[in-house]
């Protein structure tokens, strides 16, 4: 009896509770104190892992988004210009200017180049102007067009005055003398270095300076032979400040106005030597008027963010007083 009452008047000491309280606790502590990191190891990788698949998500939707951009309809851009010398009773002229067709699949076959020229056939220009490139030989194209197939819905464009071209780049780069026997085939007339007249205007086809093939003093030469005030027409608008004051409307394509414009970034690129001088649009320098296109197809890559395709109806007419 004397062994077991001594049992339980230790196992029943206030200091002993205390004692064994505390250390539970310290254990649940340094429980808790090594459980911490790694709660916040998975946290941190769940957090890397959702922002990896959100940019993931953002970068589909903007490429889907920039593939279906690059097939959409072009948007008609419009403006009037007036010029200097312009004939006396001549009526003003409706010129279509396109540039940089790139047909090549997937986003430029021959058939969407077919809908569209329908869609400038609509606006009744008495004059279309192509400012060059007409294919393209991007890397991830999944079709290649021959110059016949490419060129061949061109020969739908209904113009009083015709229409006329001037080569770029990527035609220069394929093969020019193949767009030289297509494009006639297509009744489009190709300018290279000269100059012709129609209606009251004088068309000066300059070849493209981007690839070197541009000749002014030939240009010059023809359009000293023929009256009337002159357009200009030509892939690269980087030629602009060599024109002479004569020519006070430049027509051009070439830098895609950029073709992917990201916000706050603005164009990834211009393929200008004047980086955005000539970037896009109508840019008025002094007496001459320079006009760009955004194109209607696409280089590189299939794809246009913030930068839909387009075609210009400018109205030319006399200079007012």
């Amino acid at each position: 009896m004397a062994r077991t009452e001594q049992f339980h008047q230790s196992a029943t000491m206030p200091g002993s509770i205390h004692d064994a309280a505390t250390c539970t606790e310290s254990t649940k502590e340094a429980d808790a104190a090594s459980i911490v990191p790694l709660l916040r190891l998975p946290t941190m990788r769940r957090i890397l892992l959702t922002l990896i698949g959100v940019l993931f998500l953002l970068a589909i939707a903007m490429i889907a988004w920039g593939s279906i951009e690059a097939r959409r309809d072009p948007v008609v851009r419009r403006a009037t210009i007036a010029m200097t010398g312009w004939p006396a009773g001549a009526p003003p002229v409706r010129v279509a200017l396109l540039s940089d067709i790139h047909v090549a699949g997937p986003d430029m076959p021959p058939e969407r180049l077919a809908r569209i020229v329908a869609q400038v056939n609509a606006v009744q220009p008495d004059l279309v102007l192509i400012a060059g490139d007409l294919v393209s030989d991007k890397r991830i194209s999944t079709h290649r067009y021959s110059a016949a197939e490419a060129v061949a819905p061109l020969e739908r464009l209904r113009a009083r005055l015709g229409v006329v071209a001037v080569l770029g780049n990527h035609d220069h780069w394929r093969d020019a003398d193949a767009f030289r026997r297509a494009l006639p085939g297509a009744d489009v007339l190709l300018l290279e270095n000269r100059a012709i007249r129609r209606g009251p205007l004088v068309i000066a086809g300059i070849d493209d300076d981007f690839s070197h093939r541009a000749d002014l003093a030939a240009t010059l030469r023809s359009a000293n032979g023929v009256a009337g005030p002159v357009v200009a027409l030509t892939h690269s608008p980087d030629i602009a400040p060599r024109l002479p004051p004569r020519f006070g409307l430049l027509l051009a394509g070439h830098t895609h106005c950029g073709q992917i414009s990201l916000p706050l970034i603005g164009p990834l690129t211009t393929m200008s030597r004047h980086g955005d001088r000539y970037a896009c649009g109508v840019v008025r320098e002094g007496p001459r008027t320079v006009v760009i296109g955004a194109g209607l197809g696409t280089s590189i890559l299939p794809l246009r963010i913030g930068v839909p395709p387009d075609f210009w109806v400018l109205t030319l007419g006399p200079a007012a007083g």
